[in-house]
């Protein structure tokens, strides 16, 4: 048996890890007190959240429909086509998980820091990450532009994708440096509980330029699965350029949610 101080400590371990701890919530004195009255449904809350999902739910289908669109273009060049593409996308999406984590780090210190009555310090957080995020992206890139044949020679050795995919790759890294701004700047809008503005930037980008450009490219100027790869460099890099310039702008500080 255990001296009477270690077994008054066993017992207050025992009473702190039992059931009393479930009405931690239920007692009024605590920090965190739940009553009943606060079980209740607030429409206005709701409605808002709503909203804000809505649009944040528009804003993904628009950019990821839109990479459909790029398949429509590309499979009337052969299943080559569509298979170097897709190898070199799958790489791609992979690559740049970690720029969506840093991205949406941004995006929850716009949202702390305009809570607390601080823009300067959101807008100066967003800054610093796509600094950092187009550090990353930077030696990625690098990294695809002269590493693209071992890297598609990974998936295949086929003679008619592998090139493509290699194309592929190169080309689209080309607007790494740039997008690695334009994702931090997108989600920015985000943190800030503007949800309308990066929507239209991808209506934008990727429906009425990245697709139509992709077309023109591939088909009229005869580039052929190049022109589609070119025009989603150029779309990435148009995300940058239109999302630096919404942002400046500082309407997001005044956003209210």
């Amino acid at each position: 048996m255990g001296s009477p101080p270690v077994r008054s400590a066993r017992r207050t371990v025992r009473r702190r890890s039992g059931r009393p701890r479930a009405r931690v919530l239920r007692r009024a004195p605590g920090r965190v007190a739940l009553a009943r009255r606060h079980l209740h449904l607030d429409p206005r809350v709701m409605l808002r959240m709503l909203r804000l999902s809505g649009t944040a739910i528009l804003q993904v289908m628009i950019s990821t429909a839109s990479w459909i669109g790029l398949v429509r273009i590309l499979s009337v060049f052969g299943s080559a086509a569509l298979a170097g593409y897709t190898i070199a996308i799958r790489i791609i999406v992979f690559a740049i998980l970690p720029s969506w984590g840093m991205s949406n780090a941004a995006a929850t210190m716009v949202g702390q820091s305009l809570g607390a009555r601080k823009p300067d310090r959101a807008e100066k957080s967003v800054w610093i990450a796509g600094f950092y995020n187009m550090i990353f992206l930077g030696v990625v890139g690098i990294a695809f532009v002269t590493l693209a044949r071992p890297l598609i020679g990974l998936f295949t050795s086929d003679p008619a994708v592998a090139p493509i995919g290699v194309a592929c790759l190169r080309t689209v890294a080309y607007g790494f440096l740039f997008y690695a701004y334009g994702m931090v700047m997108v989600q920015a809008f985000n943190g800030a509980g503007d949800t309308w503005t990066p929507t239209v930037i991808n209506l934008f980008c990727f429906w009425l330029w990245e697709i139509p450009l992709a077309y023109v490219l591939a088909r009229e100027f005869g580039m052929g699965p190049q022109g589609v790869f070119w025009a989603i460099a150029i779309a990435f890099s148009t995300i940058a350029v239109v999302g630096s310039l919404a942002f400046r702008s500082g309407k997001w500080k005044k956003k209210e949610v």
